[in-house]
């Protein structure tokens, strides 16, 4: 018994050691080569995993699971700690539209296609579409310290990507009890659980979160100063655990957590001598979090499946990118009169929405659930990572010069005839 204990030790730490030794040279890779780094993640998963055979870590395995869901917690508390509130106050109306109208909007478009194109039940169809319907900060956070561009676009896209992540999970995760439950799909049934997980999860973000503040950053209180940085991911799991176990948003409430723990000077809390510890911290564990979530993604694709689904996955991707995104943004932000956007503004929005981390792990989870389709559900997904990471990402500089939001380090437009 205690050699097989060993054993398992042993794999498990041979495969993190591996799958990080790989993301560093696969990040050193991207950087050359100036792609998306999670793209390359993903490339090299498939080539050690289904190629090589040199990974092996199934989807449902407790390790996968574990990995999906401690990962997909730091990364949206990382989101959610670097916005700022004054920001999010100046497009809170078209922000609150995107976030959650502009998700059900996608996956309502998107979900109609993979009903025709792939031939499932509706709920399938809508529970496939609200897996990918989300965009990712783990990506477009990066995108955006690369390429500088207009203010307010940059908060508003990338606030949409921390906040409908949450949206996102908790759509499908309503949708997955109605698949798995095999109950009739409720309106307002949906609609109730919808609101009690989404508020219930801001309501426990927020109190871990400020509590656990004030414990670090208070100039009396401020017990655990010199554990700031262990602090930060206590609150970052703690408030997704306790999330979950009171069965609301546990994803939710890990953002919320990361936006307070970012804002504790709006509190009168300051915590600027241990910015940089934090930071460097915060940042290096949300990059080895993308490594082992897209090596073990990429490792886990199913050839056969993709290639079962392949023209009916492209098709879908197709409509999500130039059809439900556009939509969404059109409904979504031309009703904000505040902000009075533009059209080279919403025109980036519309381009700007990777996939990512969050539609990942939701599909590793329902892989490893072993939900009917799930197959064709994680065709789609990889087909949606690569094809907005490789084509959208990796372009977001190039379109963001041509509509003339690019930003010099002076302040001033990149494209000196163009107006935003």
């Amino acid at each position: 018994m205690e050699t097989q204990t060993t054993e398992i030790i042993h794999h498990i730490l041979i495969l993190l050691l591996f799958i990080i030794t790989v993301g560093m040279l696969a990040g050193r890779l991207a950087s050359w080569l100036r792609l998306p780094d999670v793209a390359v993640f993903i490339i090299a998963g498939m080539v050690l995993g289904r190629g090589l055979h040199l990974i092996h870590a199934e989807s449902s395995s407790l390790i996968n699971q574990f990995i999906l869901t401690a990962g997909s917690a730091l990364i949206l508390f990382d989101g959610g700690r670097n916005l700022s509130f004054g920001g999010l106050r100046k497009v809170w109306i078209t922000l609150s539209l995107l976030s959650v109208p502009g998700v059900i909007i996608t996956t309502g478009i998107v979900g109609a296609a993979v009903h025709f194109l792939f031939g499932l039940d509706w709920i399938v169809s809508f529970l496939a579409a609200a897996v990918i319907a989300s965009t990712d900060p783990a990506s477009i956070i990066p995108v955006f310290k690369q390429v500088k561009i207009k203010e307010r676009v940059r908060e508003t896209v990338e606030s949409e990507s921390a906040f409908n992540d949450a949206t996102g999970s908790i759509l499908t995760f309503s949708l997955l009890a109605a698949v798995t439950g095999g109950k009739a799909l409720q309106a307002g049934d949906m609609a109730w659980d919808f609101v009690k997980t989404a508020v219930g999860g801001i309501a426990v973000g927020a109190v871990v979160s400020i509590i656990l503040t004030y414990l670090v950053a208070h100039f009396r209180l401020g017990v655990l100063k010199d554990y700031t940085t262990i602090a930060m991911i206590v609150v970052a799991l703690s408030s997704y655990l306790i999330g979950d176990m009171l069965h609301v948003s546990g994803f939710m409430a890990t953002f919320v957590a990361g936006l307070v723990w970012g804002n504790a000077d709006t509190m009168g809390l300051s915590m600027d001598d241990k910015l940089e510890e934090t930071g460097s911290f915060a940042d290096n564990t949300s990059i080895m979090m993308r490594m082992l979530i897209f090596i073990l993604l990429g490792s886990q694709v199913d050839f056969q499946a993709l290639g079962d689904y392949f023209w009916p996955s492209f098709a879908a991707v197709l409509v999500l990118m130039f059809v439900a995104r556009p939509l969404a943004v059109l409904l979504c932000a031309l009703p904000d009169r505040k902000v009075k956007w533009t059209w080279r503004e919403l025109l980036f929005m519309m381009w700007v929405r990777e996939t990512g981390v969050i539609p990942a792990a939701l599909s590793g989870m329902i892989a490893g659930m072993g939900v009917a389709h799930a197959g064709a559900i994680s065709a789609m997904t990889f087909m949606a990572i690569m094809l907005t990471i490789l084509l959208q990402a990796s372009t977001t500089g190039l379109v963001a010069r041509k509509l003339g939001l690019e930003i010099t380090p002076d302040g001033q437009p990149a494209s000196a005839g163009a107006k935003a």
